[in-house]
């Protein structure tokens, strides 16, 4: 009964958002010596969707988002700052119209933080450096991990596998299967 609340309560906030959406895909890895763009900036290079959900933790509308249906092989990356958050290979369907992971690609480059935006405590997930709203982390994820990080759409970048040395992320190819030069 307490899964079904937590989804309840992710599609009423989802439905609250009435806005569209459109990718942006000129965001470039992340390094130590990021610095985060001024909110001006954010506004400028975002999209509207992505800058309401980034940076103040609004909720796309569920399967009405770009990745929700994604099949491609490929990693996702923080849109904000390029940091390499999840994979396709530890995505699954969890049937709540947002992409879905059981576990990130890299732990270090998520936060989690307790959020009391509805009645009862979560965990909200953002991006460890660009400080960007991600989505929530729930505790009815499939096996191995029994963790369910619902993610929006509008927070990610998507690196076909194909891309991944063109765009600097050559380390996940591993993945992938995709050898290194």
């Amino acid at each position: 009964m307490k899964t079904a609340h937590l989804a309840i309560a992710c599609i009423i906030s989802a439905l609250s958002m009435n806005t569209a959406f459109s990718s942006d895909d000129t965001q470039t890895k992340s390094s130590s010596n990021y610095v985060k763009p001024t909110d001006a900036e954010l506004k400028q290079s975002l999209t509207p969707l992505q800058y309401s959900v980034t940076q103040h933790e609004d909720t796309e509308r569920p399967f009405d988002n770009e990745y929700w249906n994604e099949k491609r092989e490929g990693i996702y990356v923080d849109v904000v700052s390029g940091e390499a958050l999840f994979s396709s290979t530890h995505k699954f369907k969890s049937g709540t119209g947002w992409p879905s992971f059981y576990k990130p690609l890299e732990s270090t480059n998520i936060a989690e933080k307790k959020d009391y935006y509805l009645v009862f405590p979560r965990t909200e997930v953002r991006s460890a450096v660009a400080d960007s709203h991600l989505g929530h982390l729930f505790k009815d994820g499939p096996e191995p991990t029994g963790l369910r990080y619902c993610i929006n759409s509008a927070s990610l970048r998507f690196v076909a596998k194909e891309d991944l040395k063109k765009e600097g992320y050559e380390e996940y190819a591993d993945l992938f299967n995709i050898k290194k030069d």
